[in-house]
């Protein structure tokens, strides 16, 4: 198999684009530069999750991609208000007499680590790590919660009238 050069679809709305010399530097040297720096800007060749956070009524949800990751390899702590999820994905064993055409998956360690609001139940937090997802729910104290306050259309009491 010979190493041809990709070439990517025209411009804005089809119009003909000029020569691009970052895209000839991608083709010539074959890698794409967008795909290494990653979505934060920076990426050191590691494994690193994306992750889903967001808070309900009553808790905080925090969910992994993880795939490929064992069970036995995260790690969860919650500390004061801070929530850490850690981990590691490992490599693949690699026989070094085949020719790889493309190796984008990333292996090794990875942590993360959240400030939560003060008022969070650490006692009854959950987690289930089911088909490369990793579910975290943090449930809010009680007392932090909102609670309903009925306005009107009860009696008053005889201290009130007085």
């Amino acid at each position: 198999m010979a190493d041809l050069p990709a070439r990517r679809g025209g411009g804005m709305l089809g119009a003909p684009r000029g020569w691009d010399p970052f895209e000839r530097m991608q083709e010539l040297l074959g890698f794409d530069l967008g795909r290494m720096l990653g979505p934060q800007g920076t990426r050191e060749g590691g494994f690193v999750p994306d992750f889903e956070v967001k808070e309900t009524q009553d808790a905080f949800i925090f969910k992994a991609d993880v795939p490929g990751v064992e069970e036995k390899d995260l790690e969860i702590t919650l500390a004061e208000n801070r929530l850490t999820i850690s981990g590691k994905r490992e490599e693949e064993r690699r026989d070094e007499s085949d020719r790889y055409y493309a190796y984008e998956r990333n292996y090794g360690s990875f942590s993360r680590t959240f400030t939560l609001p003060r008022g969070v139940n650490a006692d009854d937090v959950q987690a289930d790590f089911k088909s490369g997802v990793l579910n975290v729910r943090i449930p809010k104290k009680s007392e932090e919660q909102p609670k309903r306050i009925k306005v009107g259309g009860g009696e008053r009491s005889d201290k009130a009238k007085a």
